[in-house]
């Protein structure tokens, strides 16, 4: 253990110093909130067994406070014992406390019921999302302080919010300023960072005093360009006496290797060990179309999958990190710059290498293999054997009297793994030279398990597999067996247990999920229709069920965004709404992607009339034409040469100053402004509905550029009245949780299951003992699995009305050993719109513990 007495840790242009240590960090992303705490320890413990020797944790605020001013730091949700382990594993921790994170995380970790409050902006320098931010950092900060590096604990920084700049903050400094000072004022004293997530250095720390800018870094694996970038930031950074801290970035230690040499000194790839989303807990809105749902199987291909298994990667982990405790200080304070000598590179390469200038002498060339195949290079003068997706990191003219050796190694381009009185070591996945002094030996690849050995200029000199490479303690690496067979799980138990407790209370409109409690789960909303015909319906959010006559709808997945409803006379309407997450992105394509935005059935009205308002707008081309007066075209109408130029269409609207209104355009296809009456807001093809309320809509302009065919296809005014009368159930995840938890009789039944559409039931599955990952198959149906007191994830079985689902693989879930009492429960409900709803079979793969 590390003699607390003397432990510090600093930030120096050669990055984080800990304990006078200077060492590049190859750094985890690993988030206790994703894993039971049972395996805490083991997941640990193989982090650490790749060599890495830092973790980065999010600490995600909604996890801790579940309910307004309910805190909950127990059992799971322990974060200071997990930080705990952590520094008995030997792990430096990056904490992350946000307030915001992100991490694909139901609303960023915001907690959903901010956006109750109308006058409350968050991520701002506003007095009341400071406040509830101060609430949830008088109580995050404490736990980190007394846990610094410093102090006998394993906190070596703490990062402030997370890729501000891709956010719209009024005033940035104001607000990273009020989060410092809020951590400092805890004792908070090990180094303050704040990370851009698209390379706006300012727009990520505010130019703040005392937090310093990182870096997270996404680019596409076979891009030739990444060095040039990375030496760019390593410059910037160096100009301000700070180092290249990469606080996120790829998995493949091929890139990383880039990274590396083009200056970085911490490297933190994202999600090397992978995780679930247990609960309530994923987000939506993920990445290019709006609205994707994240998986509760939270991967991205790191080298522990979700439930623990080692992946190739992991040699590589190994190999990378023996490289950099090899060079140590003579690699952090290493300076970069474009490669020289690197020529003939018969695959494609990095655009422009890059080289580290080591300190005390030699250097280490990056040439990386963007292909499938295997290819060459010259370096140097001397030829080196690239491996398909690979970059090969050549040592050249490296003194050896700091390892207790003789002499130079004039030449490796096998890795350099070790390096002592016993000799050099290294690891190859293809043919390598190593030269030391003025002799020179060729090796072939080495096969696992056999290491080539020979004495090289006098200097013993070993060359194995990656493989072989052994972790810190020197433990060999491990080799992942032959995946397990799946087993089919057909025996169930219908269980006689209530899907909802029937308690309702009476609401005029429709409120938000939140209004009523729900900040996760799901509320029920009944009314009875009086001669309606049509309904339009906006805000609703995530998932919407809709029933009219008892007749179930296809599910409807909606973001905020208005649609109709043709009731065909039915008086009964039911509607169940389920939070599948709150954004966790800023998105301004749908209201209901926008941070802080609500979620449940939204504004339900009445359609009484219906207008057709295409036609008779004047048109407004500036430049375009001269002379009065304006031409009168149909919305889109007008025709140009001046292809993208604005045009402004405006017209009155026949509204009746006492009603309700909705203007939608029909077939837009760009964004384009709407003014109404002065106010102005953007309208996207993925919502092109404006909502007028009484008065409004006398004025109305639409400005839009010219682009052929991207006229409208129709423009209508609808005139609405709000639906009364509401009978609302509020249906929170702790309720969910705790019909799960009862019990009831079950009558034994075999797989498939068939439902009809709208009907909801409970299941008991037996499954084997132990840790299993379980898959589900069938179609039109919704499955939300409990094991061990939590919910372990939900599934949604082909239906064409489904979203897309991003991250991990959407039709797993994982039961983990300390969970599984031998029964899986499962709420499974029939979804309308195609096929026969069922539940055709589960399947139990056995997963590591």
């Amino acid at each position: 253990m590390t003699d607390t007495s003397l432990s510090a840790v600093a930030l120096s242009p050669t990055g984080l110093v800990l304990d006078g240590r200077e060492e590049a960090l190859l750094c985890a992303s690993l988030f206790y909130f994703r894993l039971p705490r049972e395996t805490w320890e083991a997941r640990l413990a193989q982090v650490r067994a790749t060599g890495y020797r830092a973790i980065d944790v999010y600490l995600p605020w909604n996890f801790h406070e579940t309910a307004p001013g309910v805190w909950d730091f127990a059992g799971r949700r322990d974060v200071g014992a997990f930080l705990d382990l952590a520094h008995e594993a030997g792990l430096a921790v990056v904490a992350r406390p946000g307030p915001y994170i992100c991490s694909e995380w139901d609303g960023g970790a915001l907690p959903a019921w901010l956006g109750l409050d109308p006058d409350l902006r968050v991520r701002q320098a506003e007095p009341r999302f400071l406040d509830q931010v101060r609430a949830w950092f008088d109580r995050a900060m404490p736990l980190l302080a007394e846990r610094q590096w410093g102090r006998g604990g394993a906190v070596v920084a703490v990062q402030l919010e997370n890729e501000l700049d891709f956010f719209d903050t009024a005033d940035r400094h104001a607000y990273i300023s009020a989060l410092r000072d809020m951590a400092t004022g805890h004792g908070v004293t090990v180094p303050l960072i704040a990370c851009a997530g698209q390379g706006d250095l300012v727009g990520a720390n505010g130019g703040v005093e005392g937090v310093a800018p990182a870096f997270n870094f996404y680019p596409d694996d076979r891009s030739p360009f990444v060095e040039a970038e990375v030496r760019r930031y390593a410059d910037l950074t160096a100009a301000r006496g700070l180092p290249l801290l990469v606080t996120e970035t790829n998995r493949r230690h091929a890139t990383l290797r880039r990274l590396m040499v083009s200056g970085a000194t911490l490297i933190a790839p994202y999600l090397q060990a992978s995780g679930y989303d247990f609960g309530y807990t994923p987000s939506v809105g993920n990445w290019g179309d709006p609205g994707g749902f994240m998986t509760h199987d939270y991967d991205f291909g790191g080298y522990l999958s979700p439930v623990g298994e080692a992946r190739p990667e992991t040699a590589e982990a190994r190999t990378l990190t023996a490289f950099t405790r090899t060079l140590g200080a003579r690699l952090a304070r290493a300076r970069t710059t474009e490669a020289e000598g690197v020529q003939d590179v018969s695959v494609t390469t990095s655009s422009s290498p890059s080289q580290l200038v080591l300190d005390g002498g030699g250097t280490v060339t990056g040439v990386p293999n963007l292909t499938d195949e295997p290819g060459t290079a010259e370096v140097g003068g001397r030829t080196v054997a690239l491996a398909p997706h690979s970059t090969a990191l050549v040592v050249r003219d490296l003194p050896l009297a700091g390892f207790g050796l003789p002499g130079t190694l004039a030449f490796a381009s096998a890795d350099l793994v070790g390096a002592g009185a016993d000799g050099l070591r290294f690891a190859s996945r293809v043919a390598s030279t190593v030269a030391v002094g003025g002799e020179t030996a060729e090796f072939a690849a080495p096969v696992v398990g056999e290491p080539l050995r020979r004495s090289v200029g006098g200097v013993d000199v070993v060359v194995r597999h990656p493989e072989d490479v052994a972790d810190p303690d020197g433990a060999p690496a491990e080799i992942t067996g032959p995946a397990p067979e799946a087993e089919t799980l057909t025996a169930a138990y219908r269980r006689a247990l209530p899907v909802r407790s029937g308690a309702v209370e009476a609401h005029d409109l429709p409120p938000s999920s939140e209004a009523v409690g729900v900040y996760r789960g799901r509320t029920h909303y009944a009314t009875t229709l009086d001669g309606v015909e049509e309904l339009l319906i906006e805000g609703a959010a995530d998932i919407v069920d809709l029933a009219l006559d008892g007749d179930a709808r296809p599910s409807h997945v909606g973001y905020g965004g208005a649609f109709l409803v043709p009731t065909a006379g039915a008086t009964a309407f039911t509607a169940t709404v389920e939070t599948w997450g709150h954004a966790n992105f800023d998105d301004a394509r749908l209201p209901g992607l926008a941070l802080g935005s609500l979620r449940g059935l939204g504004k339900v009205w009445s359609v009484t009339g219906r207008e057709d308002v295409h036609a008779l707008w004047t048109v407004d081309g500036g430049a375009q034409w001269a002379g009065d007066p304006a031409p009168v075209r149909s919305l889109g109408g007008w025709s140009s040469t001046r292809i993208g130029r604005p045009a402004t269409y405006r017209r009155a609207l026949p509204v009746d100053g006492t009603s309700h209104y909705a203007f939608h355009i029909d077939g837009l296809t760009l964004p384009v402004e709407v003014n109404v009456d002065g106010e102005a807001r953007i309208l996207s093809p993925d919502d092109p509905w404006v909502h007028l309320a009484p008065g409004q809509g006398r004025d109305i302009a639409v400005t839009a550029p010219h682009w052929p065919g991207s006229g409208a296809d129709g423009v209508e005014l609808l005139r609405l009245e709000p639906v009364r009368d509401w009978r609302v159930e509020a249906q929170p995840d702790t309720a969910l949780l705790a019909l799960a938890g009862q019990d009831a009789e079950g009558l034994a039944i075999a797989l498939p299951l068939s439902l009809a559409p709208g009907e909801e039931t409970w299941l008991d599955v037996p499954v084997p003992s132990g840790g299993r990952s379980l898959r589900f198959e069938g179609e039109q149906a919704r499955v939300s699995a409990f094991a061990g007191g939590e919910l372990l994830g939900r599934i949604w079985l082909d239906d064409p009305h489904r979203p897309r689902f991003t991250g991990g693989d959407p039709g797993r879930l994982w039961i983990p050993g300390a969970w599984n009492s031998g029964t899986v429960r499962l709420l499974v409900r029939g979804t309308a719109g195609g096929a026969q709803p069922r539940l055709a079979r589960v399947t139990a793969t056995a997963a590591p513990e």
